[in-house]
């Protein structure tokens, strides 16, 4: 009804099945399933793909939910939840994706300025990262997140505003800035010499999170 083609799979093998013969643009995917969970599913599509995922958790296991990002979900609803609030965060999501997609494309065929930060080189146009110009993998909301942090270098984030600008939407609950929480972790992971004494994305107590360098542009090196 809202102009997507759905595919659906009874259990967690089918569903690896159907992603790599459909490629499909996002995943909703359950936690609970036959044969393999939604956590194992998630580490199978991450090995080979960066597509967005929402994760459905029950309402009681908050350390399902934060498992789930862990491993690489984008974003999560708590069951029960209201088929509206869905369609909403998936619309949220395919925006966020053809944006960033659209960003790459334009990036790549015209060059543009690059953020070099130490032995880390950040090319937003392209939307890629590097440490010694090996690249690092980012899912496109951690890209997004990055993006964020670094036009805003230097100045406190809170984490409903990084929710809302990243995600798309304002939370309902409290508990949905986790999302934010466990996504700078991933990040740190990713980016950080050490992510437990990190120098590039600081906790900004009481208030939320701070890119701490202000970023050096330098010019593209052509594409070969």
């Amino acid at each position: 009804m809202q102009g997507h083609e759905v595919i659906a799979a009874e259990n967690g093998a089918r569903a690896l099945e159907l992603f790599r013969g459909f490629a499909p643009d996002l995943v909703v995917l359950d936690v609970m399933m036959p044969e393999l969970d939604g956590f194992a599913v998630i580490e199978r599509i991450r090995a080979q793909s960066e597509v967005p995922i929402i994760l459905l958790t029950a309402l009681s296991e908050v350390s399902d939910r934060i498992t789930g990002l862990q491993l690489g979900a984008d974003d999560y609803m708590v069951k029960p939840f209201s088929p509206k609030e869905l369609e909403a965060r998936i619309r949220c999501m395919m925006r966020r994706t053809r944006l960033g997609q659209a960003s790459a494309a334009a990036g790549g065929s015209r060059g543009a300025a690059q953020l070099v930060l130490g032995d880390l080189r950040v090319d937003v146009n392209k939307r890629q990262a590097y440490r010694n110009d090996e690249r690092i993998r980012l899912t496109g909301m951690e890209f997004n997140l990055l993006e964020l942090l670094i036009s805003r270098s230097g100045e406190p984030i809170s984490r409903l505003d990084i929710l809302e600008h990243v995600w798309g939407y304002k939370p309902e609950r409290t508990s949905d800035s986790r999302v934010v929480d466990v996504h700078i972790s991933r990040l740190r992971a990713k980016l950080e010499q050490d992510p437990e004494q990190p120098e590039l994305i600081l906790t900004a107590r009481g208030m939320g999170y701070m890119f701490q360098r202000i970023p050096q542009a330098v010019a593209a090196t052509p594409s070969t």
